[in-house]
């Protein structure tokens, strides 16, 4: 991305790709977890590997360049657009990888990761070469159709949780293939019904070290930019864009049902008209975060990641900006709701799962301000 810009999603994916991802998505929400046709979409396009590097296998893309794709996916269908993102993000864990796994996991075509931030498992040192892994992790986004899981844990030798030198327990990520791990179908979320976020676990799984990895842009092998752009803000920006994504989709839908009703003497011409400038002031609030959020996002994209002040400052913009895109997403949906009629209130109708599915997406920790 050489120019900074943000259009208007449609413009970013084909309009043939967001009928069919629209077309399976009621489908998808029953089965709980993506249509096979709107799977092979994202495999045909290579979007789980948005930022995997060219030589395994991925696009390589620039995040500002990712993130375009990602908010429009969120836009074309919520769960497909939140499973790629957080599928997309766990693979771009390759760049923290020893290179024989990397080499190992990312031998599929359809190479999809899976898993959770959460440390709620526990690898003990068996040797220097072994860990001992249980423990389980719910919201593995993807469960459905993933080929690897990544889980956080916390490192136990001889009885004790080890700790850092900031006397904080010392906790560590691994990687397991699909088969090593259970997958429990527990996943009741109002909306993001087809993203199949179940838990999984393992139990007194025995893994050679170099299944262990530790999320450092200070210690990475690839070279490519994407992987020294901190994960903390690589992931809020990420989410901060779904939610975008989605809010348009809504507004869209909105706009639609406005054109929709004909004027009669429950709803007269000035009625329509407020309508429509209440639509007009939710768009533009909507486009002016993105607007603020695309620029703060390339800016730190820029940086050439020398001046370690500089680039503070500006990652804690992105920071900041990517939960008041978030934000005013949410807001200005809230505000259109109880203007869109009783079809809003249809769960079986697309402004409604649209509705659900940015309130369940909003729940992430980490778009809280």
């Amino acid at each position: 991305m050489n120019k900074i810009s943000f259009p208007h999603p449609s413009s970013i994916i084909g309009n043939q790709i967001v009928k069919t991802i629209r077309k399976f998505s009621a489908d998808a929400e029953r089965q709980g977890s993506l249509h096979q046709e709107q799977l092979g979409i994202i495999y045909k396009n290579n979007w789980f590997n948005l930022y995997v590097p060219r030589e395994y296998g991925g696009l390589g893309l620039s995040l500002p360049d990712g993130l375009q794709i990602q908010e429009s996916l969120a836009w074309a269908d919520g769960s497909t657009g939140w499973t790629v993102t957080l599928c997309s993000g766990a693979n771009w864990f390759i760049g923290f990888l020893q290179p024989e796994i990397a080499t190992m996991f990312f031998n599929d075509e359809q190479v999809c990761f899976a898993g959770s931030g959460r440390s709620s498992g526990i690898a003990k040192i068996i040797d220097n070469d072994q860990y001992e892994i249980s423990g389980s992790w719910q919201y593995a986004t993807g469960s459905a159709h993933a080929t690897t899981f990544t889980a956080n844990c916390l490192i136990e030798k001889d009885g004790e949780i080890l700790l850092n030198e900031d006397s904080a327990p010392m906790i560590a990520s691994f990687i397991f293939s699909r088969t090593e791990v259970s997958i429990h179908e527990d996943w009741k979320g109002m909306g993001m019904k087809a993203t199949s976020s179940n838990s999984f676990e393992v139990n007194k799984l025995k893994v050679n070290k170099n299944r262990l990895f530790i999320i450092d842009e200070n210690q990475t092998a690839p070279p490519d930019k994407i992987y020294k752009y901190p994960f903390l803000q690589f992931a809020e920006s990420t989410l901060a864009l779904n939610i975008s994504g989605m809010a348009i989709h809504f507004l869209d839908l909105f706009e639609a049902i406005i054109k929709e009703r004909k004027i009669t003497n429950h709803f007269r011409k000035n009625h329509r008209e407020s309508l429509f400038l209440k639509y007009e002031t939710a768009r533009n609030q909507q486009q002016e975060a993105r607007r603020i959020f695309y620029q703060t996002l390339q800016r730190s994209w820029n940086d050439d990641f020398e001046s370690e002040n500089f680039i503070s400052a500006t990652l804690d913009e992105v920071s900041k900006v990517s939960r008041e895109l978030a934000g005013t997403s949410r807001k200005i949906v809230d505000e259109i709701f109880p203007w869109c009629g009783l079809i809003a209130a249809d769960q079986d109708s697309e402004i409604n799962r649209v509705w659900r599915n940015l309130h369940t997406a909003c729940l992430h920790p980490s778009l809280l301000e």
